[in-house]
């Protein structure tokens, strides 16, 4: 019973993980597109909210990339495991 309640957390846990890149991915946008839109009001220059829309798509991929290498590391350590070994 044990050994199935931590599956039912470790699916919690994921989707979780899944839903918080979802998150933050939105969030970075819409931070850089407030920052470009607050700058844009101070200096009157539409070139600034594209440069705050450009900082929060960077932010994104920064996430995404980051969420990318957290993924590689726990497949790295799934592929190193006896049980998932495949010859």
């Amino acid at each position: 019973m044990e050994n199935n309640e931590q599956t039912k957390v470790q699916k919690i846990v994921a989707g979780a993980d899944s839903l918080a890149l979802g998150i933050s991915i939105v969030v970075s946008i819409l931070i850089g597109v407030g920052i470009g839109l607050w700058l844009k009001s101070i200096f009157n220059s539409n070139l600034l909210l594209w440069l705050g829309v450009a900082w929060g798509i960077g932010g994104a991929l920064l996430n995404i990339y980051r969420a990318y290498k957290r993924e590689l590391i726990e497949f790295e350590k799934i592929a190193k495991d006896r049980e998932f070994n495949i010859k």
